[in-house]
């Protein structure tokens, strides 16, 4: 069996920046324990497999460790193949998931995440988030993931975490953020029990944290950067109870995987 792989960084205008993550067009799924093979195999933040249905597609993204319910940078690769490789023509992409209806559309050399909003309420803040910072908190609240909300921009870009204390946590990952005096906010974001001690840049974070900082700025439009080490600049604007997420995007490579059954 012969399977086509592409792998794009999102997020990104070059290469080398921004979210890597492979992308595998389908005819019909193979079986879960393949597929997450591959995406064990392939060793990125996530693996998006999709085939054709009657009005779109259907997409499932796979960490290394397990499937996930939704991903942000994986999504915008597969719309980048579609729309730059495949050849597909309409206006829309319509993906049918885990987490419901997800709406692509193409601007330019922009692509267009439409998710649906996931606002965060606040909670206590988790001993391990406690024990994984040298620097406390100043709030934490939680929807798919922990938000834990620094005072300074340097709390963000000088954190070195615990990942074991993190990979103890009973959500996905845990995003950190504050305020910037360049962006509107800054964030990264751990998820070392999925086999993601960092991810570089993480689409569906941008669902729970856009929420809350248009609760504290009182603006639904925000320009951001997530500052891992290869870093990626997005827009993020939230429309009634969705959130449109933006980003280029460039091909890597591709290839093709044979798998002998």
């Amino acid at each position: 069996m012969e399977i086509s792989l592409y792998q794009i960084d999102a997020f990104a205008s070059e290469l080398f920046k921004g979210n890597p993550a492979a992308v595998c067009p389908l005819e019909e799924w193979l079986p879960d324990e393949t597929m997450q093979s591959i995406a064990e195999e392939n060793n990125l933040s996530e693996t998006a497999f999709f085939l054709p249905t009657l009005n779109g597609f259907h997409i499932r993204w796979f960490s290394p460790k397990g499937e996930v319910d939704l991903c942000g940078h994986a999504t915008l690769a597969t719309a980048y193949v579609l729309f730059n490789i495949l050849g597909y023509k309409r206006e829309k992409i319509e993906f049918d998931s885990r987490s419901g209806l997800l709406l692509v559309t193409k601007s330019n050399d922009r692509i267009i995440l439409d998710f649906p909003s996931q606002p965060p309420v606040l909670c206590d803040i988790p001993n391990e988030i406690i024990r994984a910072f040298d620097i406390a908190p100043i709030e934490c609240l939680k929807s798919e993931d922990y938000i834990a909300v620094f005072e300074r921009e340097i709390d963000i870009e000088s954190a070195k975490p615990n990942l074991n204390q993190l990979a103890k946590l009973d959500l996905r990952g845990v995003i950190i953020t504050a305020k910037s005096s360049k962006y509107d906010f800054i964030a990264r974001f751990f998820a070392p029990k999925y086999g993601i001690p960092e991810d570089p840049v993480t689409g569906s974070a941008y669902t729970q944290i856009a929420p809350y900082w248009a609760s504290k700025k009182g603006i639904n439009r925000f320009s951001v950067k997530q500052v891992s080490l290869r870093g990626g600049e997005l827009t993020c604007e939230i429309v009634d109870n969705r959130v449109l997420i933006s980003g280029k995007a460039i091909k890597y490579f591709e290839g093709k995987i044979n798998i002998v059954t």
